[in-house]
């Protein structure tokens, strides 16, 4: 299985506002950008599409370590606490009802096919693929605000 790292970022104008999201997906020394947003969406939501569209990129089942900094994506995945939400009807344990269940559903069966372990990294501390992800996500939703 081949091994790809993925780094990906969410940002937001407000939240909720204009948004974009920003991915780098490193093969073999090979670096490829992707991007996108939308005019009115959160920072969770656009954290949750990059991560789905990063996975959505690969062409095949693939060993992945995606880094990110959001601490939403992270704890949801490596917490468990997606699969507690589903088996509950998107239920979270307060009875409340999960947020961004469509992004969710996108996102598990992507899980299944690739073997994914995640790494959370702190945001705006340096990381050098984390600002770029950041920039990226940043020049995307910039497009919106004119």
């Amino acid at each position: 299985m081949k091994h790809v790292d993925i780094y990906t970022d969410g940002a937001c104008s407000g939240n909720p506002g204009p948004g974009g999201w920003g991915a780098v997906l490193v093969y073999n020394g090979t670096e490829k950008e992707i991007s996108g947003g939308d005019k009115m969406t959160t920072n969770n939501r656009m954290e949750l599409s990059a991560v789905i569209e990063a996975l959505q990129a690969l062409k095949e089942p693939c060993e992945v370590t995606l880094t990110t900094d959001s601490k939403y994506v992270c704890d949801a995945i490596n917490q468990k606490w997606v699969y507690s939400w589903k088996n509950n009807g998107w239920k979270k344990p307060d009875k409340k009802p999960a947020l961004n269940v469509d992004l969710w559903e996108k996102l598990l069966p992507l899980l299944e096919e690739h073997q994914v372990t995640f790494v959370w990294v702190k945001g705006h501390a340096g990381h050098p693929y984390n600002e770029r992800c950041d920039a990226i996500a940043v020049n995307y939703y910039k497009q919106f605000q004119t």
